[in-house]
């Protein structure tokens, strides 16, 4: 169809970086849609991933920006070029630099799923003319991976909620998971929850743990609900206290228990504890929030709202107890670990239009956070503060601190047999407005 795309399947074509005047060929090729897998400013002048849009757009090609190097790919990008294939209704250009990582993508997937052994990969490789060393190294290292992590990304708040699992003993932990409220019809749902709990009964698990790392300023947490219907106990860092006494201040809330009885389980920095037989450590990181916590679970940290992907930065530090110069030294605190730790964040807004994407390491957070590299201190907190003085509060925030310092739990029915949610007014000064 294009003579510089190779097939790889039915649907899919692989192929270097094409110039923006080839796309309008691409079209006449037959192709429908185009996948970039080269991150953005990786040589110069290669196009940008606005301008491939906008080039896709006016030749009537989808687009999906997944970029991808190759010591970086993470199960997230495999699912996402899974998914902007299957979307697409005909022929796909997938591209990188030479083609390479988009077929490494393909194949990861097609061994995950168990359409293609991963010895047979070596055959493809000769068959394709492509190097699927990529694909075989990746394979091999997330086979001895501990823990296993399964992502659930929530488009409506950009939340990432995890399954933490033990290969050995079946035994989870879930992590962080997000009730849906619709802030305009007032209505609750447990549409991804109720995924969580389909994934965990399809791989026979059992949960151990319903983990918080912090109540969240942008989602309500389903972790009482979820306690209801699998038993298990409920888990959050033991700072979540002065958190409790701080909004129930600017609630008005007489009534709030401020001593944490609403979870079972009050993790204190440098507590343990397992899941499975996996060993798992509790890090104290506030400055996101004064109650902020780190698992760390094997060879996976789950960093919450300190680190965002390393094109996003950091977390901001402006809420209610929050804190820029705690947050570098919790940041820090997390780089200490080892280079090769994976660290999982509790957030992704997209940049440049990209497909989600949580997994990291330390040593790639080192190398490439756009707010951390090459940044010492003193400027890292001007920078933040700078930042967080241009950012609108979250939408939800009102609404979902009032349910998130109670564990989870929705107000209690009044006398009509409704729930309620209170909002202060002028609770926080004068604040960027979201325009």
């Amino acid at each position: 169809m294009h003579p510089s795309a190779t097939q790889i399947s039915d649907k899919l074509f692989v192929a270097p970086q094409p110039d923006l005047a080839d796309f309008p060929d691409l079209a006449a090729a037959g192709f429908v849609g185009v996948i970039s897998n080269r991150p953005a400013n990786e040589q110069p002048g290669q196009p940008s991933p606005a301008a491939e849009r906008h080039a896709a757009d006016e030749g009537g090609l989808s687009f999906h920006f997944i970029p991808v190097t190759a010591s970086t790919i993470t199960e997230a990008d495999v699912r996402a070029f899974q998914k902007a294939v299957s979307e697409v209704s005909g022929p796909v250009f997938a591209h990188c630099k030479s083609g390479v990582r988009a077929a490494s993508l393909h194949a990861i997937g097609e061994v995950l799923d168990g359409r293609l052994a991963q010895q047979d990969l070596a055959d493809l490789s000769t068959k394709w003319g492509v190097d699927l060393s990529i694909a075989a190294k990746w394979l091999a290292r997330d086979a001895e991976r501990r823990p296993r992590v399964k992502g659930f990304f929530d488009p409506r708040t950009f939340s990432v909620q995890y399954v933490v699992s033990d290969p050995a003993t079946h035994q989870c932990a879930i992590i962080d998971p997000v009730l849906d409220f619709d802030e305009r019809s007032g209505s609750i749902t447990t549409t991804s929850a109720d995924a969580i709990l389909r994934y965990v009964a399809e791989e026979k698990l059992t949960v151990q743990w319903i983990l918080d790392t912090h109540p969240h300023a942008d989602h309500l947490s389903s972790a009482h609900d979820l306690r209801e219907k699998t038993g298990a106990p409920t888990a959050i860092g033991a700072h979540v206290r002065e958190v409790q006494r701080l909004w129930q201040v600017i609630y008005n809330w007489p009534e709030l228990k401020t001593d944490g009885s609403q979870w079972d389980r009050l993790f204190e920095d440098g507590e343990r504890f397992t899941i499975g037989t996996i060993d798992a450590q509790v890090l104290f990181s506030p400055g996101h929030t004064l109650s902020s916590i780190t698992y760390l679970i094997g060879d996976a940290a789950f960093v919450h709202d300190t680190f965002f992907m390393p094109d996003s930065g950091t977390a901001r530090a402006d809420f209610p107890g929050g804190s820029a110069e705690q947050l570098w030294d919790s940041l820090q605190a997390i780089l200490a670990l080892p280079e090769d730790t994976r660290l999982f964040t509790g957030h992704d807004y997209q940049p440049l239009g990209r497909a989600p994407r949580w997994e990291s390491t330390v040593g790639e957070q080192k190398a490439r956070n756009i707010q951390l590299a090459g940044v010492d201190k003193p400027a890292f907190i001007g920078a933040r503060q700078a930042r967080d003085r241009s950012l609108p509060m979250p939408k939800l925030i009102l609404q979902a601190l009032q349910v998130n310092i109670m564990g989870g739990r929705l107000p209690e029915p009044e006398s009509n047999g409704r729930r309620y949610l209170r909002l202060p007014i002028d609770a926080f000064g004068e604040v960027s407005w979201e325009t």
